[in-house]
């Protein structure tokens, strides 16, 4: 199997940072395990309850995961980008509460459990490629942990 092939990932267990022998490929993204980064944000197999139809779909990364991009319904402002697996997505598809996988943390968090910023998904795509995930959500509070509705805020200058 390899990362190319659709809805499929590697099983290769020489990773450097220590991650589970799920992925294929090991990417600068990933961090050596030290003490101050015990994991390097890949994610231990887990099993879920996705559609098959629908995981078969997934174009995941070298860890497994899938960016989302988050978007405001009404506004159609983009609220963050976060990342997904097959088990982040079952969750937010049926439970209509916006799930991701936490590199940083290595777990998963629903958006607003404890902060109360809380997003209810309106609607979930999957682009052309299969490989980014559209949500739109209904946004309570901020959707930034700087407190900024948007974590889009800081406008870069473009020339021409």
């Amino acid at each position: 199997m390899s990362v190319g092939e659709r809805g499929r990932v590697g099983d290769r267990a020489d990773l450097p940072c220590g991650a589970p022998p799920r992925y294929s490929l090991n990417t600068s993204s990933h961090r050596p395990r030290t003490a101050e980064y015990p994991r390097c944000g890949r994610i231990d197999a887990v099993s879920s309850n996705l559609d098959p139809e629908v995981a078969r779909r997934l174009g995941r990364n070298e860890a497994g995961l899938v960016p989302a991009v988050v978007q405001e319904h009404g506004t159609g402002q983009v609220l963050m980008l976060a990342w997904m697996d097959d088990e982040a997505l079952h969750r937010t598809l049926t439970t209509g509460r916006a799930t991701y996988w936490s590199r940083s943390r290595n777990r998963y968090w629903v958006k607003g459990e404890t902060s109360g910023h809380a997003q209810h998904v309106k609607s979930v795509a999957l682009d052309c490629d299969g490989d980014t995930l559209l949500i739109t959500v209904e946004q309570t509070g901020a959707a930034c942990h700087t407190g900024n509705h948007t974590c889009f805020f800081t406008p870069l200058e473009v020339a021409g």
